[in-house]
């Protein structure tokens, strides 16, 4: 591997796409003509060496930094001549960036970061300008007369380090005044937040310089991922840099990006990574080959976006990790109003790059779950991060952002979906007061819009709203309604509804997992929760909740209690874990770490407090009726979990024998709460049978005990026919008898 020192300029037309729509003919005529007399007798007088061309760009390469330097002046000076001779539709300008940088020689090709530099100083060029990098200013400032304006430090993708930028002041030079002013709304520091003239809508205008960039990106190992790469096209798309420097301007570019990973995840022929994992990256330079390893995916979308006002420009890259080639590349400028197009030939582009068929029907749900509100877009991004948080004040802090979106678009579908599931949050886990914050100036009323005793109506509301503009999220939000009055079956039949809608949403298949578990059928909800966490390798915390629940109703209590753990150290704001998390502790006899997780649930409650909250606590998610016992399982094991740690099967038994009756009742329900651990009480609950006044209660203990009360079977029967008591002595009978 050769390497050197050289100087780097890059450069391409500006609004190529849209003069090849005008004059496909004429434009290519005038490009080459361009070339061969203006700009190649240009870069021959000051030395330099034309390593390629691209389609309407070039990459050149210079033995001086002066040399580079003077000859884009001069390119530019040139043009901006020739184009006043010319209308508008005829005109040729190029943006042109110059860096000196180290970089590797094959052949007559090179590549590297020094390549890579000048390309991206390129994209941020202005139209008719110039950029330069700091190495290359530092080489020119005393050595050229030329005007300098720095324009302070940027971090541009795949280069670790800030680049200090330079712009040329073109308009010091008396032939380049009028183009300089032609264009001068756009020539300020904002600049690099503008965009062109025209919205551009095609593809093959390839910017990120693909085949001098392919040998520099770093390969992705299919054995150091953590999944094997699934049977389809895999894409993570990772969160678009926001260049303008701006901060409001955020949250548009992580709409975008967004919007993108929603509307790619509904093609059935693709595997979409979920925007809770991919926007973990953000922020962060990070390999894509290290990305696609992380996330087990095969391509990896980047991108830019630049915003002024209503100008707005787009860059994208699609990049085969296992090869280091750019599957596709373009750029997209034109007004703002215009983004959902882009967005739309994104999707179109990359569907057709990947060789994946999207189908009529995912054509219109596409286009169905979006809103053509920009602002809109925002705040429903804003309220479902929240949401995905999973705790009581960000679940509230949700409802402000997802009420402006459905404001600024009274029909969009997801908005209304994602309000009724955070109504639906505050009720199931019973949020009320953690949703309310002393500190905060607002009332209650004027954070959720609706008094706390309307809270669950105002969820359902929401829903009916949902329900009119139809959504995968929708049938979700449907789904998780039903399973909290038990309707499992119907619940199913929602969430498919969903995941056929967007088989790559992994909300879907979490409301499936719920459906699958409360319907007695744990081990395929654990498939579904399997495949929501591939899809989200981030996985929000309730993703937790219901793989450990489903492992619960699974009898593995073992491995339940592993993943409670691991999700409770990844995000200790997720408090609604705890009490099944107690539970499953105490059903392994490790009540006091239960106790622990409950006063992690609960701060600084006292011991009477603390078996109120367990005997009052209600587990969201309800049972198909005939599964029911599931569910009453898991209530036990949190009553067990919050009695002192002194209270043992033991003591309880003993308490059978000797104390009073009220006594007698509370050990008896109590034992209950141990479930088959509890055998050892079996002799003195059956010796208890015979006091009427306690029967409900050693009855109910009995059947909760299971297979391990076999001796309890013949007094049961002979109880079995009696008015009072019959009805649950059946029950037990059946338990067991066929636990």
């Amino acid at each position: 591997m050769q390497r050197k020192l050289a100087a780097i300029l890059a450069a391409d037309v500006v609004g190529y796409s849209r003069l090849m729509e005008i004059d496909e003919a004429d434009t290519v005529v005038r490009l080459g003509t361009t070339r061969e007399n203006m700009i190649d007798p240009k870069i021959a007088a000051h030395n330099g060496r034309v390593v390629k061309l691209m389609g309407d760009g070039e990459l050149i390469e210079f033995p001086s930094v002066v040399d580079a330097v003077r000859c884009a002046v001069e390119i530019q000076q040139a043009l901006a001549e020739c184009n006043e001779e010319l209308p508008a539709d005829k005109r040729l300008e190029f943006r042109i960036g110059v860096n000196l940088g180290d970089v590797i020689v094959e052949g007559q090709d090179i590549y590297g970061d020094g390549v890579n530099v000048a390309a991206r100083l390129e994209e941020l060029a202005y139209p008719g300008g110039v950029l330069i990098s700091g190495t290359a200013y530092d080489q020119v400032e005393r050595k050229l007369d030329y005007g300098f304006d720095f324009l302070g430090e940027r971090q541009v993708k795949n280069i670790e380090k800030p680049v200090r930028l330079y712009r040329i002041r073109l308009g010091d030079h008396p032939r380049t005044t009028a183009a300089w002013m032609r264009g001068k709304p756009y020539r300020s520091w904002l600049w690099l937040s503008a965009a062109a003239a025209a919205l551009v809508l095609v593809a093959g205008s390839v910017v990120f310089w693909s085949s001098s960039r392919a040998p520099s990106v770093e390969l992705a190992s299919r054995e150091r991922m953590e999944f094997p790469l699934p049977d389809r096209p895999s894409i993570a798309v990772l969160p678009f840099i926001e260049m303008s420097g701006e901060a409001e301007q955020q949250h548009f570019a992580d709409g975008m990006t967004d919007s993108l990973i929603t509307d790619l995840s509904k093609i059935s022929g693709l595997f979409v990574v979920a925007r809770n994992s991919t926007f973990a990256y953000q922020g962060k330079s990070v390999p894509v080959s290290q990305v696609a390893e992380e996330l087990s995916v095969r391509y990896v979308l980047e991108g830019s976006v630049q915003r002024a006002g209503d100008r707005l420009r787009v860059n994208a890259q699609l990049v085969d990790v296992l090869t280091g080639g750019h599957v596709w590349a373009d750029r997209f400028d034109g007004n703002v109003a215009d983004v959902f197009g882009v967005q739309d030939a994104f999707v179109t582009k990359i569907v057709e790059a990947l060789k994946v068929n999207l189908t009529g029907t995912e054509r219109m749900e596409i286009a169905r779950g979006r809103t053509d509100s920009l602002r809109a877009k925002e705040a429903f991004d804003e309220g479902w991060s929240l949401y995905l948080r999973f705790n009581a004040k960000d679940n509230a802090a949700a409802v402000a952002p997802l009420r402006r979106a459905i404001k600024l678009d009274p029909e969009y579908g997801r908005a209304y979906a994602a309000l009724a599931l955070v109504y639906f949050r505050v009720e199931d886990y019973d949020w009320y007061e953690e949703a309310f914050f002393k500190d905060d100036e607002y009332s209650w009323n004027q954070r959720f819009g609706v008094p706390p005793n309307m809270v669950v109506r105002q969820g359902q509301l929401q829903l009916e709203n949902a329900t009119r503009y139809p959504t995968a999220l929708g049938y979700t939000a449907q789904a998780l309604d039903l399973l909290r009055f038990g309707r499992a079956e119907d619940a199913r039949r929602e969430a498919g509804r969903a995941i056929e809608l967007d088989p790559n949403d992994p909300e879907a298949q979490i409301a499936m997992a719920w459906a699958l578990t409360t319907s007695g059928k744990p081990s395929e909800a654990l498939d579904h929760v399997q495949k929501a966490l591939r899809l989200d390798p981030n996985f929000p915390s309730h993703y937790v909740l219901a793989r450990g629940v489903a492992l619960f109703a699974a009898n593995d209590l073992e491995r339940a209690a592993e993943v409670f753990d691991q999700g409770a150290k990844k995000n200790p704001n997720a408090t609604a874990l705890m009490p099944p998390f107690a539970s499953v502790l105490a059903g392994l006899g490790r009540r006091d770490e239960a106790r622990r997780k409950l006063l992690v649930w609960r701060p600084g409650t006292n011991q009477a407090g603390l078996e109120d909250l367990a005997r009052d606590y209600k587990f969201p998610i309800r049972w198909a009726p005939e599964h029911k016992r599931v569910r009453e399982r898991l209530l036990d094991g949190v009553r067990a979990a919050a009695l002192p740690v002194a209270v043992t099967v033991s003591s309880l038994t003993a308490e059978l024998k000797r104390g009073d009756r009220d006594s007698r009742r509370i050990a008896a329900k109590r034992l209950g709460w141990f479930g088959t651990s509890a055998a050892e009480a079996v002799p003195a609950l059956i010796v208890l049978l015979g006091d009427v006044g306690l029967r409900e209660e050693v009855v109910q203990t009995l059947r909760k005990i299971g297979p391990e009360a076999k001796a309890a079977i013949p007094p049961l029967v002979a109880m079995e026919n009696e008015s009072s008591i019959g009805g649950h002595v059946k029950d037990a009978l059946k338990e067991i008898r066929d636990y």
